[in-house]
Parts: structure tokens; C-alpha cells; sequence
């Protein structure tokens, strides 16, 4: 645990995500087999589950402590974190507990069919046996909230940077079906338990935004314009009747939509196509709001299913057959790409992008300004010539977003920021008028000068009225517009709306409060589109 606690230590201290490679990397080199096993399936949802109630947890610190409940779950409040909570409340440890990690989630493993009491006994001997990180990282993986910041991808990247393995392949080797007690690391890592030459995905082409006039792209005729879609980038991989779903951001999530493996089941034919994941219903593309309901599920239950049906926009095909295509004109990778399609008889949440018809340019502009009438962010506008570049490459693909919608809020809480900004106020949360009080709508920690910020900083610093552990609620006087790229309503927020990537777009020193926006004028911007 020593080890593991020095680990997680040194990826909390920074949010650098080199720094963070690197003490994967070290650790990876240096600890025990099966901590090593056990570090991957933890940080990729792995773990068993929970062994112990928090509410047990929270009950046996309380008699250990001699807190009453109010205080402890004022600190609770203060922390925002129950197994740090506890952590900082426990006495000093009597004795030192030093056994590898993989020992402690063996014994947890085996915890889970045992009595309270017997539960109770084994909990309090590890806590006055661990320091307090040490009982912090207990807490955390016997309380079944393991979250720490590391995603999948930086977790690859190191493995990538320890091994020379493509980080593909590695991604697909940690997220296939294996178990801690049935692998070896080598064995995990050069994916023995899997095929990747099935599902080996390419590196996705990238847009850049369009910031000159339309005009200026030449002839008409020579581009291919699509509806830019507010969902999942995805690739669509059939090779050897095995299909794999990769996401742009390499991660592997065949399993959150079994409805496109289904789908995608019906072709005879191999190929990586590219496209969009959306939640479609009743032939409608859904809010990405509704989309988010998707993602990350381990298990997709049948009401799921029902209440946010999953579809696939077909944008291009990469490889057909075996065949690489991707040097191919993206005009005839279309032509393929439809006769692909017209194959086989597919559900109608499974089909092509629809193709924008248009002769002349100045015809895209009203076409464009209606997007968010079918949740569509803009439009993509692609040379019929252009080959599938890796990344980005000016020129042949361009995205052309329609404006932002914005609000003006004002503030009334501050945090402090991380690394370089941690001793200013950088983080803010806004909100809107409800009736005679102000009800939150969104935070934002983006769209400000280095100069602004300082002087909000100062300004927080004389006008704080309340402190929850790094939070300051502030006089509700600084009015600011808020830019955002879609707007929903959410029965999980206060307000009853949620804001799609808010960010700051201009300080209003000229604004009074009272003229800020209602709840009821941010609503009426869902019923405009």
C-alpha cells in the first residue's frame, strides 16, 4: 500500500499529464505483479464490489471519534468527500500495516460475505494501522468510489511509454474480458487474451473551424457538405465477424452500444467506417444531454435501451474488405460507402449522413443558421478530393459552427484554480433570476484575461460572504455573459436546465444585476430552436 499511496500521491499533486506518465511509468517498473494487474483494473472499473456500506464506514467513525452526527457531517460538508472525511478525522494509527496492494483487495474480496461485526473488526484494524493517505486510498477502494485523476487514455500512454506497444492495442488489451487472478501483466499487455489485428481502428481525420468567408473556398461544386453532429466521433470496425467500436478519444466502448453491434451484425462484408454515434428516436437526433444518459455504463439495462435508443450516422469508410482506402479521393470513398449501405436492410438508426444539397454558397447560410432546429451544431464541408489525413491538415475538411447562444449571469461562488492559478480565483459559478432569488445555471473557468482574473481575485477576496472548504460564495454584484453551444432540460439540476460547454465570453462591467436573465428567458431559448 506503500507503494500505491506514494503513486497516487504524486498524481494528485499535479495536473500535468506528462508528470502523471511518468509516475505511472515508475510505478509500472517497479511494483509487484499483481499490484500492477490490480492498478490497471481499478483505474479502468475493474474492481469488486463494494464490500462494506459507507454507512457503516460513516457510523464506525463516529464512535471511534466521539463526534456527534451534526459535526461530522459538517466536516463531511466541508470536505466533500466521505472517505477523506473520515480519513482526517481518525485518531493517529497505533501500528503500521505494510502489505502490497494486491493483498488489501484480496482481503477485501473475501470481506464481502462476512457479519458487520466482522466487517467492523477488519476495518478497524486497518485504520489504526494506516497513515492518513494510506486510509484515504483504503476508504476509496473499500467504499467503492475509486476516482482519481487518471482516465484510460493517460493510463495507455504510460503503458505505450513503458513497453514501445501501440496504444491501441493496449487500450483494447485493458479493456477486454480478463481477470486478476487468470493473467500475467506480460501476457495482459501484449493482449494474449485478445486478437487486435481485428479490431485495429486508424487515427481519426480532424476539421479545423472554418474562420474565413465561405466565398473563399472556391467552387461549390468541388466540396461535399454534411450537418455537423453533436455526439460521439466514432469508427465502426468489421473485420472476421467480430465487431469493435472505437471512440475518438481511443478508447474501445463497444459494450455501452449493443444496439450498432446488432446493427452492424447484418452486413456480410468487412470494413472501418467512421461516423457519428447519436441518440436517435423516432427518426430524431436527441441532445447530447440525452446521449451522456449512454455513456460509461458497464451494464445497459432494457429501460435504458427503451428511453435513449442509440443510432449510428455513417460519415466514411476507411477500409473495405481488407483494402485500405483511405488515400482514395473522398468522393469515391462515399460511392463505396454507398453501395455499402445499399447492401443489406438496416434499422432506421443506422444510415448515412445525409448529403446538403446546394449550388451556390450564399444558399448555406440560412441552412446553417437553422442547425439547432435538428440539434445539429453547423455544417462540415469536405473536398470531394481529399484524401482521410491522420489529424488535422488545413484546408480539405472544415468545420462551420453556428454562433453560440449566450446568457448574462452573475456571480456567486468562487473557487481557486489549480497549478499556475492556484492562488486566484479562476473556477465561478453563475446564475439567473427565479422569481426574488437567483438560482444557479452553469460554471465556467474560461473566457477571462490573466489581468481579469487577478482583479476578480482581489475582488472575491473583500466581497466573500461564506466558505465551504475552498469555495467562497461571493455578493452577487459581477455580471457576466455566458456562451454555450446548447441548452436541454435536466431534472438533475436546480435550475431545470443544463448548459452544453458554458464558458465565459465577456465581463459585463456595464451590467446591473437586476438586468440580468430569468430562468424563464434562458428557457425560452429550448423553445426557439
Amino acid at each position: 500500500m506503500k507503494q500505491f499511496s506514494k503513486l497516487i500521491s504524486a498524481i494528485e499533486i499535479t495536473n500535468k499529464t506528462n508528470a502523471k506518465i511518468d509516475a505511472l511509468v515508475e510505478y509500472f517498473r517497479t511494483a509487484p505483479e499483481k499490484d500492477k494487474l490490480w492498478l490497471i483494473a481499478l483505474f479502468t472499473g475493474k474492481r469488486p464490489s463494494r464490500p462494506v456500506k459507507t454507512a457503516l464506514m460513516k457510523q464506525w467513525c463516529m464512535e471511534i471519534t466521539e463526534l456527534p452526527e451534526w459535526l461530522f457531517l459538517e466536516s463531511y460538508s466541508t470536505v466533500g468527500d466521505l472517505g477523506e472525511t473520515i480519513a482526517l478525522l481518525l485518531p493517529n494509527p497505533t501500528h503500521h500495516i505494510d502489505i502490497t496492494l494486491s493483498e488489501w483487495m484480496t482481503e477485501l474480496k473475501q470481506l464481502k460475505p462476512k457479519s458487520d461485526e466482522e466487517k467492523k473488526e477488519f476495518v478497524l484494524q486497518a485504520w489504526s494501522g494506516l497513515n492518513q493517505q494510506e486510509r484515504l486510498i483504503f476508504n476509496k477502494l473499500i467504499g467503492g468510489s475509486f476516482r482519481i485523476g487518471v482516465s484510460k487514455k493517460t493510463l495507455v500512454n504510460a503503458l505505450a511509454k513503458l513497453t514501445g506497444i501501440d496504444a491501441n492495442q493496449l487500450m483494447h488489451s485493458i479493456i477486454g474480458s480478463w481477470e486478476v487472478d487468470k493473467i500475467s501483466f506480460e501476457d495482459l499487455i501484449l493482449g494474449k487474451h485478445i486478437n487486435y489485428d481485428n479490431s485495429k481502428p486508424y487515427p481519426f481525420c480532424l476539421a479545423y473551424a472554418l474562420e474565413k468567408d465561405i466565398t473563399e473556398l472556391g467552387e461549390p461544386n468541388d466540396w461535399i457538405v454534411e450537418q455537423k453532429w453533436d455526439g460521439i466521433r466514432g469508427q465502426i470496425v468489421k473485420r472476421n465477424d467480430e465487431i469493435f467500436i472505437w471512440s475518438r478519444g481511443e478508447e474501445l466502448v463497444t459494450q455501452q452500444f449493443p444496439e450498432l453491434v446488432e446493427a452492424m451484425s447484418n452486413f456480410q462484408d468487412d470494413f472501418v467506417i467512421d461516423g457519428e454515434i447519436l441518440a436517435i428516436k423516432d427518426s430524431a437526433v436527441l441532445l447530447f444531454n440525452d446521449l451522456q444518459k449512454r455513456l460509461n455504463r458497464k451494464n445497459v439495462t432494457k429501460k435504458l435501451l427503451e428511453e435513449v435508443p442509440i443510432g449510428f450516422y455513417a460519415y466514411d469508410l476507411l477500409e473495405y474488405n481488407g483494402e485500405d482506402i483511405r488515400n482514395k479521393p473522398f468522393s469515391e470513398r462515399r460511392q463505396v460507402l454507398e453501395l455499402l449501405f445499399g447492401l443489406v436492410s438496416l434499422p432506421s438508426h443506422i444510415k448515412l449522413s445525409h448529403l446538403v444539397q446546394f449550388k451556390q454558397w450564399e444558399e448555406l447560410y440560412a441552412i446553417r443558421e437553422n442547425s439547432r432546429s435538428v440539434n445539429s451544431e453547423g455544417l462540415m464541408l469536405k473536398q470531394k478530393a481529399s484524401p482521410y489525413h491522420t489529424g488535422r491538415k488545413k484546408g480539405d475538411w472544415w468545420k462551420w459552427k453556428v454562433d453560440p447562444l449566450t446568457i448574462d449571469a452573475v456571480m456567486i461562488y468562487a473557487q481557486k484554480g489549480s497549478g499556475r492559478r492556484s492562488s486566484k480565483y479562476t473556477d465561478y459559478t453563475f446564475a439567473v433570476k427565479k422569481d426574488d432569488a437567483l438560482v444557479t445555471v452553469a460554471k465556467a473557468y474560461s473566457g477571462l484575461t490573466d489581468k481579469e482574473i487577478t482583479e476578480i481575485s482581489k475582488w472575491v477576496n473583500k466581497n466573500a460572504i461564506e466558505k465551504f472548504g475552498p469555495v467562497r460564495t461571493v455578493k452577487p454584484e459581477l455580471v457576466f455573459e455566458i456562451a454555450f453551444e446548447g441548452i436541454a432540460l435536466s431534472n438533475r439540476h436546480k435550475s431545470g436546465v443544463a448548459l452544453r460547454f458554458p464558458r465565459i465570453a465577456r465581463w459585463r462591467k456595464d451590467k446591473p444585476v437586476d438586468e440580468i436573465d430569468t430562468i424563464e428567458s434562458v428557457k425560452e431559448l429550448i423553445t426557439a430552436f
